[in-house]
């Protein structure tokens, strides 16, 4: 103990006299109060065990921002000498040792009146509970002894071992109540959040933790690196949620990670999560901005996108009730956000309620993409239409790329394996031709299905919608075409006694047996419009440029009359989803 007490501090601030300790070769904590008049005074530090060492200047390089009362928070300064000590810093416990049961002897060193080169005072804590979120309570050892008085400020709360577990920052303020307060060192590390790398924290080895915080000094300043979303990576879906306000700093995120989180592997995520952003920072380089915005980007290369995944199915727990999962892809993974067991007509809030929830999961950096994975029955649903939230009336499909995949299709390994294959030549090209399937079309099903396999077809267009054309409908589900494109409403020339997908006209003379009238058959518009739209579009930029279309159909005048107004699209690839065959996770409500 006498050889390892050197590092105890003695400050003198004016006619302020406190303690402190150092924690490296030039950095010594103690409390803001009693630094408090440093911008007028000058700052010095002794150290009574190295006496030869005389008084060193210092300068408050660190405040919690302590306000000046008793009761006030932050009450912590770091000092930096004008010169390396050659002393070993102070040793720390985990906090959670000044409160293990038996409750231990705590020892503090300090400089009341009378006592310049210090004296010892006992005291153990009253408790685990935090006062205020902020100080543990002591009182004394023993009925005797000295009390916790001025001068004992700043001072280290040791173990009888001499490690550190936090400092003392009130005194009873007076000799006969034996009562003090504490900041004990995960509240510390709040306010000087280099504390932490100091500090053992249970289920983190010293070489995770010395990572994390070289990690931050590095990031420091970084706008890739956004506290708040890291934060929601490093705890998992199932972690504490974000507190009120978010995090006003990366250091204060980290903090809180390692303190407040219980989950032992939550550091290392975080530090995973920061080593390759920093990596992917310092590769990028700076991109000189558009001279004017354009819904797609000139390269031709396969976008990487994050996907926010809704997927809704049959609950087998009668007609009305579904089972729907929302979650979020990170770094090749799913990660739940929320499942349950819904009536249909709770669809639609339930998935409002975790649409944001889920994007906070995504990298700071992510291009999210909404994905609804539905059975064949919901393909049609105007999902795109459904309002960001009751707060925001913004339909989902303008304020996020959106797109449908069928539910057996997405879960299928043979059209998986095909549709991967059928990207890579994508990616290697300029655009997709549009294969149009006509509304009242006489085209047989197989005959349709041997075009789009002989064509090669990375896209289908449908002039009908999938009610319309069922059977042709079928055809492109069953057939590995990554991207299918049809109206939502169809085209009102569909005759209602004509059964979907037989191979008939249209009872409208319009529409009479295919021999279409291009000037007045919304389904053959639509074709022709929607074939000029996505001339030269990457298949992979595809949700992106039907957002913009989306948005344009939206502003219109009459938006119920634009072409694109209930445009659908099934967008298909699935090196998006790794782990597109897992089923959906039991339901929970």
């Amino acid at each position: 103990m006498r050889s390892s007490a050197a590092w105890h501090a003695r400050i003198l601030c004016g006619d302020e006299v406190g303690a402190g300790f150092l924690v490296t070769g030039r950095r010594v904590l103690t409390c803001a109060h009693v630094v408090r008049r440093s911008e007028r005074a000058a700052v010095s530090v002794s150290f009574p065990h190295a006496r030869e060492l005389g008084e060193v200047p210092a300068s408050v390089v660190a405040h919690g921002g302590w306000a000046g009362a008793v009761t006030d928070p932050g009450d912590v300064a770091v000092l930096e000498l004008d010169r390396d000590i050659p002393l070993a810093p102070a040793a720390f416990a985990p906090p959670d040792a000044a409160y293990a049961d038996p409750y231990p002897k705590l020892i503090a060193y300090g400089f009341p009146e009378g006592y310049d080169e210090g004296t010892l005072a006992e005291y153990q804590a009253v408790s685990g509970q935090l006062i205020a979120d902020e100080w543990l309570e002591l009182v004394a050892w023993s009925g005797h002894g000295q009390p916790l008085v001025a001068g004992f400020s700043g001072s280290a709360a040791t173990l009888p071992d001499g490690r550190v577990v936090g400092m003392v920052s009130a005194a009873s303020g007076t000799a006969e109540v034996r009562k003090g307060r504490m900041l004990p060192l995960d509240v510390m590390a709040r306010y000087w959040p280099g504390l932490g790398e100091l500090v053992p924290t249970p289920g983190h080895g010293d070489d995770a933790r010395r990572r994390l915080y070289a990690l931050l000094r590095r990031a420091a300043g970084d706008p890739v690196c956004d506290p708040n979303r890291l934060y929601v990576d490093a705890v998992g879906a199932f972690g504490p949620p974000l507190p009120t306000g978010g995090f006003a700093s990366l250091g204060a995120a980290a903090a809180y990670v390692q303190w407040e989180v219980p989950d032992p592997r939550a550091m290392g995520r975080l530090a995973d999560r920061l080593q390759e952003l920093l990596g992917s920072a310092t590769a990028r380089p700076p991109a000189p901005a558009p001279p004017h915005p354009s819904p797609v980007p000139p390269s031709s290369g396969p976008s990487a996108w994050s996907p926010v995944v809704v997927e809704i199915d049959h609950s087998g727990a009668g007609p009305d009730q579904v089972t729907v999962e929302v979650s979020a892809y990170r770094d090749g993974r799913r990660r739940p956000v929320g499942a349950g067991r819904l009536p249909r007509t709770a669809v639609r809030a339930y998935v409002q309620s975790r649409i944001d929830e889920a994007v906070a999961h995504l990298a700071p950096d992510a291009d999210e993409l909404v994905t609804f994975v539905l059975s064949r029955e919901w393909l049609n649903e105007a999902v795109a239409h459904w309002e960001c939230s009751a707060e925001d009336s913004t339909p989902l499909g303008c304020a996020y790329p959106l797109v449908v995949t069928d539910r057996a299709r997405h879960h299928s390994g043979r059209l998986r394996h095909q549709l991967h294959r059928k990207w890579q030549k994508l990616d290697a090209g300029h655009g997709a031709e549009v294969h149009r399937v006509e509304c009242g079309t006489r085209e047989r099903p197989p005959s349709l299905r041997k075009r789009l396999w002989d064509g090669d077809a990375g896209l289908a267009a449908f002039a009908s919608s999938p009610a319309e054309a069922r059977r042709h409908f079928e055809v492109g589900l069953t057939v590995p075409v990554p991207i299918l494109l049809w109206p939502r409403t169809g085209c009102p020339g569909t005759a209602q006694g004509n059964p979907a997908g037989s191979g008939g006209g249209h009872g409208d003379p319009v529409c009479a047996g295919g021999a279409h009238d291009t000037q007045a058959c919304p389904g053959v518009e639509f074709l022709d419009r929607l074939s000029t739209s996505l001339a030269g579009v990457p298949p992979a930029e595809l949700p992106r440029h039907i957002l913009s279309l989306r948005l344009t159909a939206e502003a219109a005048d009459d938006p119920d009359r634009h072409w694109a107004r209930d445009l659908q699209l099934l967008w298909d690839d699935p090196r998006c989803f790794p782990e597109a065959t897992a089923s959906l996770h039991s339901p929970v409500g």
